[in-house]
């Protein structure tokens, strides 16, 4: 059995195991090493934090170098990966459907899908078409010789949109033609999560923890939540303490961020061999 395979089926089985687990997003591969060593259990790339590490905003990055990120990401670690493919870059279900094969060309073993547009004019999909682009990348999916974990993303609460009954009619939708994974991210408090998760069981739903919700693992397991992934906070945590400090050198002349950098030996550790 290749590795592609096993490291699909341990993606796989994290999801129908009890209780939640965590699934980081690292930006590159040097950011994946260093959660690998932490011994989380799979990974997830963030468009945005990837898009900012290459001076580029949010959206503003092709298929191609999305995947070419995948590519050093799941050569860094042995983790599962599983890859945020944003609107699969294509409006029609067969081009977006298509996304998920390059996906898994590139390594990774799972991958999501959203209902945004990317168009201010119109940021959500209509709910007929979302469906079936959902439908087309499933097919897609299942034809792959190992078992790729596909998460059906509505995103009316990034856009402006915080209609609850709205998104949970798209989640369900997105299960009744075979999403894996159901995902709402920007859901504002425990009371909508806990809807989300019975309205779609039992399906496995991500929340997304960034931003205004403050919940811990414990709270979101206890909910029934099966997965949990930051987006692109760890990207912005690791921002903000550069800006800080580069901010400090530019405004005081001085250096005290230093004594808070993590040491030059247990950072170039992570990266030998």
């Amino acid at each position: 059995m290749d590795a592609q395979t096993l490291r699909a089926q341990a993606f796989k089985a994290l999801h129908e195991r009890a209780g939640a687990f965590v699934i980081p997003n690292p930006w590159d591969a040097g950011s994946a090493k260093m959660l690998a060593s932490l011994g989380f259990e799979a990974l997830a790339t963030t468009s945005a934090g990837y898009a900012f590490s290459q001076g580029r905003a949010d959206g503003g990055l092709t298929l191609d170098e999305t995947l070419s990120n995948v590519q050093a990401i799941v050569a860094a670690t042995d983790l599962p990966v599983a890859v945020d493919l944003e609107n699969g870059f294509a409006d029609n279900p067969a081009d977006c459907a298509k996304s998920i094969l390059r996906a898994a060309e590139a390594g990774a073993v799972g991958g999501s899908i959203e209902d945004a547009t990317g168009r201010e004019e119109g940021p959500i999909y209509c709910f007929e078409h979302a469906v079936a682009r959902i439908e087309a990348a499933v097919t897609v999916a299942r034809s792959l010789p190992f078992p790729f974990t596909l998460t059906a993303r509505a995103e009316n609460f990034l856009h402006g949109r915080p209609d609850l009954a709205d998104t949970i009619r798209r989640l369900q939708a997105f299960a009744e033609v075979g999403a894996d994974v159901l995902y709402a991210p920007g859901l504002r408090s425990a009371e909508e999560v806990l809807a989300v998760v019975r309205a779609v069981a039992p399906k496995p739903v991500n929340v997304l923890m960034s931003g205004g919700l403050k919940l811990t693992v414990a709270q979101l397991a206890e909910m029934g939540v099966k997965r949990i992934s930051v987006g692109s906070a760890l990207a912005l945590a690791a921002y903000g303490e550069f800006m800080r400090a580069a901010e400090e050198i530019q405004t005081s002349g001085t250096f005290g961020f230093t004594s808070r950098s993590m040491p030059y030996q247990k950072a170039n550790q992570f990266f030998k061999g």
